[in-house]
């Protein structure tokens, strides 16, 4: 609460404590990382109700039907399974100190390549508090510091929520500049974005519009976590009920993340079947469909009434509500075109019983993580196995996917000599 009421010109001297604190994080042990991850989860549901509270204090400045006020959402479910994924990272491989490469040169050198933390990392997000959460566990556990700057919208339940963290760091006896909540003043932002002398990286967690102004901003490097507008295909082969089931769950399971289905494609031979399949389901949660002009025929005629007729950006939009677009394509080449066309590379899938033509558009479909016969909701880094994510990563340098413990490091080579010089 204290940024928001102090007076602040810039939020430098703010990430130099943040920069000069990271040391204390690396020198924690393995043990020790684990202890205070564990102590985390515990302080979390210790207090689950004020959590809910302060949660409400942010949903009470929020219309409910805004697509974020899901995101933004904290229950006794949600915060328990935060706690649980406290455990799961605690329970993880240290991933830093990890001998990578030892080699002697024949003048004697010794030569080791070992996994090191990043330093600083910054990650800038919106709406969602878990992040809060999710990060900081991930950045302990790799011995790296981190500056969270969370959208207004969370203010109070990320301010609780970084007092329970520090209150856990100080009983352990490490400084709490550690992780940092930085102002959610946008004018800071650009500040941010240019701290190159104290930030190692920055990531991007939010709206399409968020990661283009990082990505355009950013002299800090920068890995992306992307928007998803994901699609499944349901081939002609495909087993159709399954196909329903899949759909259907993709799209309403929840709709406000990123792995949410976004397009449904649809072959021609098994389109009158499967389109009237998904009726009743996408009734139940008043799922908005926007049909090409072969899908709106198909659906109205069999009565259904949530139905627009798509136009262009309805293809290639996210959607993050109970909405999505349905277009039938004549075969893999139509679907891949389109796919490849109107794609974010986040998740997409295949519903085919044709094991050939599943591997070729795994093989041929350019995301980062692709599906045969099963939901996109997967894409998640507990659902992975990897405890947390950061987020999910579309680009392809250094990390895609779900961005967790393993590559919250680089990498550190050490020489040892006994006199050796080189003319």
């Amino acid at each position: 609460m204290q940024l928001e009421t102090i007076e602040l010109t810039s939020i430098v001297p703010i990430l130099a404590k943040t920069h000069a604190a990271s040391a204390e994080i690396r020198r924690l042990s393995d043990q020790q990382k684990k202890d205070i991850l564990y102590r985390l989860a515990e302080v979390l549901i210790a207090n689950t109700q004020q959590i809910i509270t302060e949660n409400a204090k942010d949903l009470f400045r929020m219309d409910p039907a805004d697509p974020k006020y899901d995101r933004l959402m904290l229950t006794e479910k949600r915060i328990a399974d935060l706690a649980k994924s406290m455990k799961d990272v605690a329970n993880l491989n240290d991933p830093t100190g990890e001998l990578l490469l030892s080699k002697e040169l024949q003048n004697g050198l010794k030569i080791k390549k070992i996994a090191v933390p990043m330093g600083v990392v910054g990650v800038i997000f919106e709406s969602r508090p878990n992040v809060t959460v999710d990060v900081t566990a991930l950045c302990i556990r790799s011995g790296n510091a981190v500056v969270l700057r969370g959208g207004s919208d969370a203010f109070d339940t990320n301010t609780y929520l970084i007092s329970l963290i520090h209150e856990v760091l100080r009983e352990f006896g490490v400084n709490t500049d550690a992780i940092t909540l930085l102002p959610t003043d946008r004018a800071f932002v650009k500040e941010l974005l240019t701290a190159t002398r104290f930030v190692d990286l920055i990531i991007p967690r939010g709206s399409e519009s968020l990661i283009q102004f990082v990505r355009q901003n950013s002299l800090v490097p920068t890995i992306e976590t992307g928007a998803g507008v994901c699609h499944t295909y349901v081939e002609k082969t495909a087993d159709l009920a399954k196909a329903t089931e899949i759909v259907v769950n993709a799209k309403v399971s929840r709709p406000s993340v990123c792995n949410s289905l976004d397009t449904v494609l649809v072959d021609e031979v098994v389109a009158e079947t499967f389109l009237p399949s998904l009726i009743e389901g996408f009734n139940k949660w008043n799922v908005e469909v926007f049909a090409d002009s072969i899908a709106y025929k198909i659906l109205a005629e069999a009565g259904f009434k949530s139905l627009q007729e798509a136009t262009e950006a309805d293809f290639g939009r996210e959607f993050l509500d109970y909405k999505c677009s349905i277009k039938v394509v004549s075969g893999l080449e139509e679907a891949l075109n389109h796919i490849s066309k109107h794609s974010s590379r986040h998740s997409e899938a295949i519903l085919s019983q044709n094991t050939e033509l599943c591997q070729r558009f795994v093989q041929e479909v350019d995301a980062a993580a692709v599906y045969t016969n099963a939901s996109t909701r997967f894409t998640d880094g507990g659902q992975f196995g990897l405890g947390a994510e950061i987020g999910i990563s579309t680009q392809k340098l250094h990390a895609r996917g779900p961005f967790a413990l393993e590559k919250l490091v680089t990498e550190k080579w050490i020489v040892e000599g006994d006199g050796q010089v080189r003319w």
